[in-house]
């Protein structure tokens, strides 16, 4: 039987961090699945397709290749063989993210490749409906979260270093409105699948997190 184990959160959870170390740990793979719907948002921004326009980003998913790799830093996402890793973090492009992965037809796209790729090897997969629906049969499900203001605090201090200039305030902001959207999506909305563990990290640091979910791994693999 696979090692699958479901990261389910609101943005700015540290999901793909944590997943990263999780599966380390664990010498598994980790699928940051966020970033499919990243590479989308991007793709759109560069050319210049309103997000808005289901019918145009639905045919856009349909032709466009966005493919991941394992390197020794982690998970890379492609567009037609181009590493976009570093250019999917804005906040420009969550919230395209965000947008676009309210469409059910692109979900249905990405989930059935995530499906794919979790029946192959033993992994670690994060998003907003991995264990309701990429993985209703997972070894593990979590769903991770802090409070807003932890998790703005965290993504402004991320930013910060990057250079990016956004507040404190404009970085809080943005984050509750993604909430917002993400949670009220008419398609997949990001919630708690009941037979998921709450790991709520406002009090505990990256560490701890980590610890935490591996103790819930190990309890579910022994149960």
């Amino acid at each position: 039987m696979r090692l699958n184990i479901g990261i389910d959160g609101p943005v700015g959870a540290g999901k793909s961090s944590v997943a990263d170390a999780v599966a380390e740990r664990l010498g598994i793979l980790h699928l940051d699945t966020g970033a499919m719907y990243r590479a989308l948002g991007l793709t759109a921004l560069r050319r210049g397709i309103d997000v808005q326009d289901e019918e145009k980003i639905v045919r856009l998913c349909r032709e466009l290749k966005v493919t991941v790799g394992h390197q020794a830093d982690g998970q890379h996402t492609f567009v037609e063989g181009e590493d976009v890793t570093g250019l999917i973090r804005t906040p420009e492009v969550s919230m395209a993210a965000s947008t676009v992965s309210r469409y059910a037809e692109v979900r249905k796209e990405m989930v059935r490749i995530q499906q794919r790729l979790a029946a192959e090897t033993d992994m670690v997969l994060d998003g907003r409906d991995i264990c309701m629906t990429v993985l209703p049969d997972a070894t593990a499900k979590i769903y991770l979260t802090a409070s807003a203001e932890e998790r703005a605090r965290r993504r402004y201090l991320e930013m910060k270093e990057k250079g990016q200039p956004d507040s404190y305030e404009q970085v809080l902001e943005d984050l509750k409105k993604r909430d917002d959207q993400d949670m009220n999506r008419p398609v997949e909305p990001l919630r708690q699948a009941p037979d998921a563990v709450l790991v709520d990290s406002t009090g505990l640091d990256f560490n701890g997190t980590v610890e935490a979910i591996l103790k819930i791994v190990e309890e579910k693999r022994n149960g």
